[in-house]
Order: structure tokens, then C-alpha cells, then sequence
């Protein structure tokens, strides 16, 4: 289960990024360049902070392969694409693979040794930033600094995952519920349009 979340994850997210490269407008590198990053970028990151070497895509390049070749076909029907409404495809491939990876960078860090709140906030980091870098490339306000429910998605999936370990779920049944609950709340956020206060301007 853990596995099939993993590439889950990075087809959503490589969507996700080639929807932001869409709206940007750029070419058919940028495409791939935009959901390669999108993928990997938290993985990434999460790796080097653990100490993780090679990080997981020098070991398994067949997910690099998967998230450019994603970028591609997206590129091939960018102007369908674009009939349909980017702004709303964004962020359900984008809530689909935050989930995903919410799961999957906790499962990583427990799996390393981090004990619970640092697995946790590896999970956080796997799910965020690749989105993160994404929205930087492609030059838009990161969807996880804007006032919408998204770090808070992925600390509930993170930390249902680890509540449900404990209390001795088998993994594969508390990697489900984990992922169902980070996307529910999400999904939820996006359909009802949840979210969090802000400073007010003085």
C-alpha cells in the first residue's frame, strides 16, 4: 500500500505541476522540469535532512522518468488542459498527492529511526514542498503561504498515520486512513473553501 501511494503521489503531483506550467506558459522542458520538481522537491529534502543517501530518486530514477514523461503528455494536451479550468485541476491533483506523500515521507522518517513529531514534520515537508518549489518556479504565490487549509491537511494525514500505528493498526490499514484523512480535509478546504485567519492590514 505504501508503495502504491508513493507513485499515487507522484502522478498527482507531476498533474499538478504541469497544470502551474500550463498557466506560466512555458515550453515542453518547462512542463517536465515544473513536475519532476513538483514530485520530488519535499522527498528531496526530507532525505538530505535525515541523512537518507542517495536520496530516493538517484536510487529509483523510474520515478524521474514517470513524473517527466507526466509533464509531457500534459504538454501534448495543454490546450485541453486549459478548457478545463486549471485553477480547479490544480488543486485536487495537488490534494491528491498531498495526501500521498503525507503518509509516505512519515512511513520514511519512522522507518529511519525519527521518532514520531520529527516523522511527522518530514511528512509535512514531503507533502509541502514540492508544491512549494512549484508555485516559486512557476512565479505564483505558494499555495501553502496563502490562508488555505494545506500544511494543516498533511500534519492530520502525518499524524493519523503515527496515531494509528500506535494504537497497533497493521501499516497498511493506517497508511489508508492516514491518506483519507489528509485528502478529506482538503478536499474538504477546497469544496467549501475552509480557511485559516489572517493578519489584517492596518
Amino acid at each position: 500500500m505504501i508503495e502504491a501511494l508513493a507513485w499515487i503521489g507522484l502522478v498527482a503531483f507531476a498533474i499538478s505541476g504541469a497544470t502551474a506550467a500550463a498557466q506560466a506558459r512555458l515550453d515542453v522542458v518547462g512542463f517536465a522540469l515544473v513536475a519532476v520538481v513538483t514530485g520530488f522537491g519535499g522527498g528531496t529534502l526530507r532525505d538530505l535532512v535525515l541523512g537518507v543517501r542517495p536520496v530516493n530518486w538517484v536510487e529509483h530514477p523510474a520515478g524521474l522518468w514517470l513524473c517527466a514523461l507526466t509533464g509531457i503528455v500534459c504538454f501534448i494536451f495543454e490546450r485541453g488542459l486549459q478548457h478545463r479550468r486549471l485553477n480547479q485541476l490544480l488543486p485536487w491533483a495537488d490534494a491528491l498527492g498531498l495526501g500521498a506523500f503525507a503518509v509516505i515521507g512519515t512511513e520514511i522518517a519512522l522507518r529511519t529511526g525519527a521518532g514520531p513529531f520529527i516523522s511527522i514534520l518530514m511528512g509535512v515537508a514531503t507533502a509541502t514542498i514540492g508544491g512549494l518549489a512549484r508555485d516559486v518556479l512557476c512565479n505564483q504565490v505558494p499555495m501553502v503561504l496563502r490562508k488555505e487549509i494545506y500544511a494543516l491537511a498533511a500534519a492530520l494525514g502525518a499524524t493519523t498515520f503515527v496515531v494509528m500505528l500506535e494504537v497497533g493498526m497493521p501499516q497498511e490499514v493506517a497508511a489508508i486512513i492516514g491518506f483519507a484523512a489528509g485528502l478529506t480535509l482538503r478536499a474538504a478546504a477546497i469544496a467549501l473553501r475552509l480557511s485559516l485567519p489572517t493578519a489584517r492590514a492596518r
